[in-house]
């Protein structure tokens, strides 16, 4: 398929959608290995969630098409380590110019790939486009450091200096939720560090990340070490493995991250595997101010947010009327169609999400928590749903539901809140709402999390910020700057001057 032609392709799904029925689907989308488009004996069908019906198609990369990216990936990199921080910024410039030019498409795929409603797809786009201009700030950042080796008599006449230096071959595993946005925290810093990558998009949504590929070799990036290739587990599993890939950049379910460590090797490995993020709502607070962001914060996409907001906490003297706004709030929100503009709650990415997500709420119910309102489902929509008087043990309370539903609990002491909050396998950012800044304090260093978030929800993320969990929640830091120094190895230089 000639490189030209590849836009025309994204277009063409687009214009020709009303035409697609189980006996004519479109050709399938090549993926990219070394710049180039290739096929494969194998497709992955591309669903819009909204209708449960297929809408495009993509080759599927086989076990030697993995091989074949690998190697063009190492090639790439001995021409990515040596750019120069300038080109780098350029290349990276570019990329996020030509994101910001495609943005009606590439809104037009996260809505369809994903179900995303259309004003959190023009959201991510826009973010996508900051991400990389980040990402190119930090590629001319990427300064080192001097050190006085003279504080002992051995170090007499001795410099020593530090450089940070590209890791070798990236491989980034996206997953659905934000496939253009979290793509770009992968890419924009592997090619700010002076690597190469591979890119394996979540088999529900490749498009935005086929797309970005294709952009990015329009930059003046090295094309060897352009490779985006859907592919099933385990291939992607058989790379991980592989000594020649560097580091793997995950994010996506602890289950399969914690696993793909554990057979990693040596490599180095950054995992952003989510959690069920809680918030503390105290006593001072204000309340409509808490609850207007406490509701975005529960029900934007979805829920299928990371760090979504599912556990609430408010002080026994607000309690009953933080429940009471919150359920107005939650039932004014009705679901609809993702291509409106001003929707807020669209679709579950796909029926077994739902069916997951609703065995988790009937299981809180069948145990003595009490639904406030939703529940309800349509299709793969789910309306949004408060839980009061779910117990600790309860996978409401311990796992992620990854849906438009939270619980809400009262406390009566800070302390009693925050060791509720720290009693999860998780830990990857929470939040409060006071004005007190001894509560700030003492949440800020007794909350075991990756981020604490001061008056305004833990769903709170700026692309520029370290962003990363502890315990099952990950390992590694995201954000330009902070992924830059994971996908690098600093090396030490000594020079004796006698």
């Amino acid at each position: 398929m000639p490189e030209n032609n590849f836009l025309k392709d994204f277009s063409r799904i687009f214009e020709e959608k009303s035409k697609i029925d189980e006996n004519s689907l479109l050709d399938p989308l090549g993926f990219i290995i070394g710049g180039e488009i290739k096929k494969s004996s194998d497709f992955i069908d591309v669903i819009y969630p909204y209708t449960d019906e297929r809408f495009a198609s993509v080759y599927s990369a086989s076990e030697s098409d993995a091989e074949d990216a690998i190697i063009s990936s190492q090639k790439g990199f001995l021409k990515t380590k040596k750019l120069k921080s300038y080109q780098k910024r350029r290349i990276l410039e570019k990329l996020s110019d030509l994101i910001c030019e495609h943005k009606d498409l590439f809104v037009e795929i996260l809505i369809k790939e994903g179900g995303k409603v259309r004003d959190l797809s023009s959201a991510e786009v826009e973010r996508a486009v900051e991400t990389i201009k980040i990402s190119a700030e930090e590629s001319v950042r990427m300064d080192g450091d001097i050190i006085s080796l003279d504080r002992t008599i051995q170090g007499e006449d001795h410099t020593g200096l530090i450089r940070r230096f590209p890791i070798g071959t990236v491989l980034a595993i996206t997953p659905f939720n934000y496939p253009l946005n979290l793509a770009c925290h992968k890419i924009g810093p592997a090619i700010a560090a002076g690597n190469s990558f591979i890119l394996k998009p979540a088999s529900k949504t490749p498009l935005s990340a086929l797309l970005l590929g294709h952009l990015l070799i329009k930059t003046g990036y090295p094309k060897d070490a352009v490779n985006v290739i859907p592919c099933s587990s385990k291939t992607a599993e058989n790379m991980v493995t592989d000594d020649r890939i560097s580091y793997l950049s995950f994010t996506g379910s602890p289950a399969v991250g914690w696993h793909l460590k554990s057979v990693a090797g040596r490599k180095k490995a950054g995992l952003e595997l989510g959690g069920n993020a809680a918030v503390i709502v105290h006593s001072d607070a204000d309340l409509n101010y808490a609850a207007e962001k406490i509701t975005t914060g529960a029900l934007a996409n979805a829920g299928q947010v990371c760090i979504s907001v599912q556990r609430i906490f408010a002080h026994k003297k607000i309690y009953e009327e933080l429940l009471k706004s919150l359920k107005e709030r939650f039932e004014k929100v009705i679901p609809g169609d993702p291509e409106r503009s001003g929707v807020m709650l669209g679709p579950l990415i796909s029926k077994d999400a739902l069916k997951e997500a609703l065995s988790k709420i009937d299981e809180a119910e069948q145990n003595g928590a009490k639904i406030l309102c939703g529940k309800k489902f349509e299709n793969n929509f789910l309306y949004p749903t408060l839980i009061s008087d779910a117990s600790i043990e309860l996978a409401v309370s311990q796992t992620e539901i990854f849906a438009p539903a939270a619980t809400i609990s009262p406390y009566n002491t800070l302390e009693e809140a925050i060791e509720k909050i720290n009693n999860s396998p998780f830990g990857l950012q929470a939040g409060i709402f006071t004005k007190d800044i001894g509560n700030i304090r003492f949440f800020y260093e007794e909350t075991y999390a990756g981020g604490i978030i001061v008056n305004d929800i833990p769903t709170y993320r700026v692309d520029c910020m370290p962003y990363g969990g502890v315990k099952m929640s990950g390992s590694g830091r995201e954000g330009p700057r902070y992924a830059i120094r994971e996908m690098t190895e600093e090396k030490l230089l000594v020079i004796n001057n006698p």
